[in-house]
């Protein structure tokens, strides 16, 4: 990185801890990101003393919630075939946050932004043997200081979309010499093998390993449990739409063609899990619910019911994460988010490892 950017980059990560001194309670996910490193540091402190220095440590980190689902499975092979080795995991999304324990490292939490204080201080607690990221997100600062102390950092489940920003040249300029330093990087295809290498990663570095989010939603639609409370619940013999990761442009389109459905199919209902359960997401789902004289729930009052909630409510509106991959077993077809979002598609393989019919964003509209 030159020293331009260099600057720009550490400048940036000053403002990020400015925002985390002064971020209010919020429970927007931006602020609740900021928040949740006050005193970072000094949490994995205190986690950190378990740390075995005669035991090798591998270092997982991704992002969110579908990274994690990449991460998990790989976890658990390496719990399963080196049961002495320890693992750290890491997460920068408060999605994460619940998803993260069942990945079952011996320390998770949040990554610190990505300064260099706060990259040194965490290799130094955590003394990896390996890094490695999950899909596609590095931290130039993190990856420079793990290769200054000899360890080496590699890449899962690598991935890099044609019209991905980091193929620009502000985002090679930052990055490239990070995804140059990776020791070994398993790509999902040749395809994004090639723009991997494009974006800086050496060609003798790549190999095209697959997907492990496959591995992992395959072994979770097999062990389904369709008695269990969430399911019984939920369940109901009408024709059922469950929607999946949605956000409000999706919702602008969804809807209006769910209540055309419901005209000719009117015991038709709807399963519906916004991307981010907040508050601020969930409240227009029910107010449009309620203005169509639809009955509605929230999938908490479902399942711990505390006033009388509907036996078989129309619309059920998912106020928490972690549970789609099971709600889609209800699903007559689905409908998978993000298609009319600039983040992108969400992924469709939960439901198809159940054998729906799925659609995107595009097809329904």
């Amino acid at each position: 990185m030159n020293v331009l950017f260099r600057t720009l980059y550490a400048g940036a990560v000053s403002l990020a801890r400015l925002a985390t001194a002064v971020a209010p309670a919020s429970d927007r996910k931006l602020w609740r990101a900021f928040r949740a490193r006050r005193g970072l540091l000094d949490r994995w402190a205190a986690i950190a003393p378990p740390r075995d220095p005669s035991r090798p440590l591998v270092w997982l980190h991704a992002p969110s919630v579908g990274e994690g689902l990449q991460a998990r499975p790989v976890a658990h092979a390496l719990r399963a075939a080196r049961p002495d080795v320890q693992q750290a995991y890491s997460f920068f999304s408060p999605s994460a946050e619940r998803f993260a324990a069942s990945v079952g490292a011996e320390f998770t939490e949040y990554l610190p932004f990505d300064g260099a204080r706060e990259a040194d201080r965490l290799l130094s607690l955590v003394q990896p043997q390996l890094l490695v990221f999950v899909k596609l997100d590095v931290w130039p600062t993190l990856v420079a200081l793990a290769v200054a102390r000899g360890v080496p950092v590699a890449m899962l489940s690598a991935t890099l979309s044609a019209t991905s920003r980091r193929r620009g040249v502000l985002a090679r300029a930052l990055l490239r010499e990070a995804y140059a330093a990776m020791s070994l990087v398993g790509a999902i295809d040749a395809d994004n093998a090639e723009r991997l290498v494009a974006l800086g990663v050496r060609r003798d570095r790549v190999r095209v390993t697959g997907d492990t989010r496959f591995d992992q939603v395959w072994q979770r639609a097999q062990g389904v449990d369709r008695g269990s409370a969430l399911l019984t619940a939920t369940a109901s013999d009408r024709p059922t739409l469950v929607a999946g990761s949605t956000w409000p442009s999706d919702e602008a389109v969804l809807l209006p063609a769910w209540a055309t459905l419901r005209r000719s199919v009117p015991r038709a209902r709807l399963i519906i899990a916004p991307h981010e359960p907040t508050a601020a997401h969930l409240t227009p789902i029910m107010d449009w619910a309620l203005a169509s004289g639809l009955q509605v729930c929230s999938l908490g009052e479902l399942t711990h019911p505390i006033g009388a909630a509907p036996d078989d409510p129309d619309v059920i509106v998912v106020d928490r994460v972690g549970v789609l991959g099971d709600l889609y077993a209800h699903a007559t077809a689905a409908f998978v988010g993000g298609g009319f979002h600039r983040a992108g598609l969400h992924s469709a393989i939960e439901p198809a490892a159940l054998g729906h019919r799925s659609c995107s964003a595009p097809v329904i509209a």
